[in-house]
């Protein structure tokens, strides 16, 4: 155990993570020249065509240092705030942490919420400072950043290039130099942390472990501490670029375990698994339970496919543990899923990877978070979905989440983002510089708020210099109303959202108008109306198809051509009073591009 060095490495979006991973794969000769390629580690079509990290990726490697063989457990890991539930995750399988800064961007929101989540599992931090080989790199200054930030010495930050390869092997040295050693016995009972799991259609669950005390042997009967569940381990191994089997892994190794599992409901990420005839006394702490910001429902286009969506949310839920999902119905899409996401970019991740890896085609309705309704009895109902809102004489107040926003951008752009954040109904706490170019806002604000276009807005008005990051502190009570769209005098429950009373009238305005575009005109008139209660707040009118019936009338009398137009108007009538109206699927995401 003292040559294994198990670290992740952390950093802002777009600091440079998977390139330094490719680096270190090329330095420790893991990657043969064939196989080179850029973000090796993301294996995902969609993580290439967006540049970014969606997955964890843990990877083994071999260096000689001073004539001594050392492993290196590397985990890669996503920045962006939406995926900080894989960061926990990878920091608690580690012993040590790469904290990457960009040369040219500086210190962001981001940086200093990972540093956080790393510090509060007792991680070694090794400081490095990245790109410095770019134009802009801005070298004394960030450094002075870093500094200040994790009150370091300056020699411990390591300038290194993940493009060229600069400075990658002082990061090697500084690993087996810096990052402890793990710390277990191999010959106390078995106690295994699950970090991540995925479905291979072949062999089942695949669970990524890391081994805190014991040791796992290829074909002995293993238990599930946490679902009492037990299975023999048909093969057991390292995770190298591909998975390598081996006889046994003992403590401080990070591996991987097949047991023939088909049911993802009975694997859990954060369990422990121990030996079936020597259980060890307790369970190791595993992270806390993820807490889903973002509700919206997912339903398939056919009702048929029900059954086939469930499937295929367990088997990805296998593969990205902070999805939640429950099972619920709508009157206007039939049945379906209502499911928890950390934000609207894991949202749109988990509806790409549903049609891509699945083949699924779905509808997602309008996203919302989560508030809390106390009626006139006491009596406390949590909504995920603005329909399930009793009756208005019953409410006495209704909750909302609050977040603390952590905004860091450059002094000029402070007043456009003040006034973002205000017309957001944001507080301002805190205003204080980091450096003469560097500023940090606090904000208090609804979580609501930053939901739909906040964060575009943001980089927009900030020319892409201001960073975002944010926590939710809890619940206040609001002035909110339901705001009801109607099509026909009917309710579309699915385009139902909870907002703010002074915001629902101009809201309700520029749905009706976002929807008289995108609704195809029928045979007949469609009225679209926005309701809160009964009282309509917008309307827009979609005027009837005209039909041409007179075509076939190339003469005769006049009297001809008005019997077929008074037969058409009693169909029209009938139409009208029978007719459905058919609404396309981006008029249920119409809410989100209201600005466009």
């Amino acid at each position: 155990m003292e040559n294994i060095r198990n670290f992740c490495i952390i950093a802002h979006i777009d600091h440079g993570k998977s390139t330094l991973a490719d680096r270190l794969l090329d330095m420790t000769n893991a990657i043969a020249e064939r196989d080179k390629m850029a973000q090796v580690l993301d294996d995902m079509d969609l993580e290439r065509e967006k540049g970014i990290t969606i997955k964890s990726h843990a990877v083994q490697l071999d260096y000689t240092y001073k004539g001594k063989k050392y492993i290196f457990n590397l985990i890669d890991t996503p920045g962006h705030v939406d995926f900080s539930y894989e960061v926990s995750r990878s920091i608690a399988a580690c012993e040590g942490a790469l904290l990457l800064v960009d040369a040219s961007q500086g210190i962001q929101a981001q940086t200093i919420s990972n540093l956080y989540l790393a510090l509060e599992h007792d991680l070694k931090i090794i400081p490095v400072l990245n790109k410095i080989d770019m134009d802009g790199a801005m070298i004394e200054e960030v450094s002075d950043q870093i500094v200040d930030l994790i009150a370091c010495d300056r020699s411990e930050i390591i300038p290194a290039s993940g493009k060229t390869g600069f400075g990658v092997d002082k990061i090697l040295e500084a690993i087996i130099e810096r990052i402890p050693p793990p710390k277990g016995d191999s010959e106390a009972p078995l106690q295994a942390m699950i970090f991540d799991s995925m479905f291979n259609s072949f062999r089942g669950v695949i669970a990524y472990f890391k081994v805190v005390n014991g040791t796992m042997r290829k074909g002995e009967k293993i238990k599930f501490f946490n679902t009492g569940k037990e299975y023999i381990a048909d093969e057991v191994g390292v995770l190298r670029l591909k998975p390598e089997p081996r006889e046994f892994i003992k403590a401080g190794d990070v591996g991987y375990v097949i047991t023939g599992i088909k049911q993802a409901k009975e694997i859990k990420v954060g369990d422990t698994i121990t030996n079936s005839l020597t259980p060890c006394k307790e369970g190791i702490n595993g992270f806390e339970d993820v807490k889903p910001m973002v509700f919206a429902g997912i339903y398939p286009i056919d009702n048929d496919d029900f059954e086939d969506l469930r499937d295929s949310l367990e088997k990805l839920q296998l593969n990205d543990a902070s999805l939640v999902w429950e099972p619920e119905s709508s009157i206007a899409l039939g049945f379906g899923f209502r499911c928890g996401f950390l934000g609207l970019l894991h949202l749109e991740i988990i509806q790409e990877r549903l049609e891509r890896e699945y083949d699924q085609v779905i509808i997602t309705t309008v996203p919302q978070v989560t508030y809390h309704c106390y009626t006139t009895q006491g009596e406390k109902i949590i909504l995920h979905n603005p329909s399930n809102l009793p009756d208005v004489t019953n409410i006495d107040y209704i909750d909302e989440p609050y977040i603390k926003a952590q905004v860091i951008t450059k002094p000029e752009y402070i007043g456009v983002i003040m006034g973002l954040c205000m017309e957001k109904r944001g507080i301002l706490l805190n205003q204080s510089y980091l450096t003469t170019t560097r500023v940090e806002l606090i904000f208090e604000m609804p979580m609501a708020e930053i939901v739909f276009d906040f964060y575009d807005k943001l980089k927009s008005i900030s020319r892409g210099y201001a960073s975002f990051d944010y926590h939710v502190t809890g619940f206040k009570a609001g002035d909110l109303v339901k705001l009801d769209i109607k099509l026909n005098g009917e309710n579309v429950d699915a385009l139902s959202a909870m907002i703010h009373r002074d915001k629902a009238y101009d809201f309700g305005r520029r749905l009706c108008e976002k929807l008289k575009e995108l609704i195809p005109k029928q045979q007949f008139v469609i009225a679209i109306q926005a309701a809160v209660g009964a009282k309509i707040i917008a309307r827009e009118t979609i005027s009837a198809m005209r039909k041409d019936v007179t075509a076939k009338c190339y003469g005769g009398d006049i009297s001809r051509k008005r019997k077929l137009l008074e037969k058409q108007k009693k169909g029209k009538k009938r139409m009208r009073q029978f007719g459905k109206v058919e609404v396309p699927q981006q008029a249920f995401m119409a809410v989100l591009k209201l600005n466009d």
